[in-house]
């Protein structure tokens, strides 16, 4: 097994860094450079990230969402944003008229590339010997968020990155069976014992955040009511109608 791939099957996420670990601009820029190589939809590099290295606006992200102080604590917090902002300033110089907000393909788009340049930035991170976790749940606040950083229309924040010096030690987290995931040509239909199965290794590896089954918690999840505020946020900065 090479290094690279060595690398990606014992990625782990962590969550308790050494706050007195300083990120030098060496590292970071590292981090950044690899970020923005990423696959890009026809090199559209629909995304921005945001270094927030401030300690007040990270206090104030980790007031908002308490579940992740790491975001305070961590060496440096990266924001990844949608940005239909830059495609727009390109619209008005050429005179065209700019539909954004005629299909959900162009946030598709921003999403995919923004998530692209992320998954490059954790896997550099890991190349350094540091540690990161992905921040899905910024989006409860993207609008608080978004006044905050003062993005402009057509932007929205996506995820963040904590990036730091790990102090606790993790397990590398079980996946789902290869066969409800990986089907070669065709999809291939298999039995509800594989997520069975995966409740039990889950169980069994005994991730003390998680208070419920795997398959118990996403039925939760899809069962409850919508939650709309992210589709309030795509409305509001012109991105849905």
């Amino acid at each position: 097994m090479n290094k690279t791939i060595e690398l990606l099957s014992n990625r782990r996420s962590y969550r308790d860094f050494d706050e007195n670990h300083v990120l030098s601009q060496e590292s970071l820029q590292a981090i950044l450079d690899a970020a923005r190589q990423a696959p890009s939809w026809m090199n559209g590099q629909f995304y921005t990230i945001i270094v927030i290295r401030n300690r007040e606006i990270r206090e104030q992200l980790v007031e908002w969402n308490p579940g992740n102080a790491h975001m305070k604590k961590s060496s440096v917090f990266l924001l990844f944003v949608g940005d239909l902002h830059r495609t727009k300033l390109v619209s008005e110089t050429y005179g065209s008229s700019y539909q954004i907000d005629d299909s959900i393909e162009p946030i598709i788009l921003a999403t995919t590339d923004a998530a692209l340049a992320l998954e490059n930035a954790v896997v550099a991170t890991e190349s350094l010997g540091l540690g990161s976790v992905v921040v899905g749940s910024i989006r409860k606040h993207g609008k608080e968020i978004g006044e905050l950083l003062e993005l402009p229309e057509h932007m929205f924040p996506l995820f963040g990155l904590s990036i730091g010096r790990p102090i606790v030690e993790m397990k590398v987290k079980p996946r789902l069976p290869e066969a409800a995931v990986i089907h070669y040509d065709t999809y291939h239909p298999y039995s509800y014992s594989l997520i069975e199965q995966y409740d039990q290794t889950m169980e069994l590896f005994g991730e003390a955040r998680e208070t419920k089954r795997w398959s118990q918690k996403f039925s939760d999840y899809f069962g409850a009511e919508s939650q709309t505020l992210t589709d309030q946020l795509l409305k509001m900065q012109g991105l849905l109608k």
